[in-house]
């Protein structure tokens, strides 16, 4: 039964901050340029070394399945560590790809996360403090890098394309 708790948590976690997502973030971030737009989430994602701590004995228990555990932990550091590089390298150009590198880096991990812990058998009390991450973090994560993609597929920045033009048009 505590793994149905567990599941229905993650699910109301998923429609609360879904809507949170649609009244408040997205509509912030839709009239920003990109880079702007992309800053915010990236910041949220730099907190991403909080994974680390499925690591720490006695936050989790030392039950917790060692495949899911370092799988979840250092996948993380990974993608904490790619957001902060490309909040320094934006607007720039090699600041976009970062955001693309981050940003799928950073899903596929959360996806791997759920899949090593249903593979390796993980139990929602084996998560001991760090029940909160799958349960609240994550489902934002995961919505968070749904608007990363839109604003990365969609948004365009007003200022680089006025520039690309000046370049193509020849001064008389």
């Amino acid at each position: 039964m505590s793994q149905l708790y567990f599941f229905v948590s993650i699910a109301f976690s998923f429609i609360a901050w879904g809507i949170v997502a649609a009244r408040y973030i997205w509509p912030e971030l839709r009239s920003r340029q990109r880079a702007e737009a992309l800053r915010p989430l990236l910041i949220l994602h730099s907190f991403r070394f909080m994974g680390l701590a499925f690591l720490v004995p006695g936050v989790v228990s030392p039950d917790l399945p060692a495949s899911f555990a370092h799988s979840a932990a250092y996948g993380d550091i990974v993608a904490a560590a790619l957001a902060l590089l490309s909040l320094v390298l934006l607007p720039r150009a090699a600041g976009l790809v970062l955001v693309w590198i981050f940003n799928v880096w950073g899903s596929i991990d959360l996806l791997n996360a759920f899949y090593q812990g249903n593979n390796a058998g993980l139990l929602a009390g084996q998560l001991g403090a760090t029940y909160v991450i799958p349960t609240l973090i994550v489902p934002l994560l995961l919505i968070t890098h749904g608007l990363a993609f839109r604003i990365l597929l969609q948004h365009q920045n007003e200022p680089a394309m006025q520039e690309s033009r000046q370049m193509l048009t020849p001064t008389l």
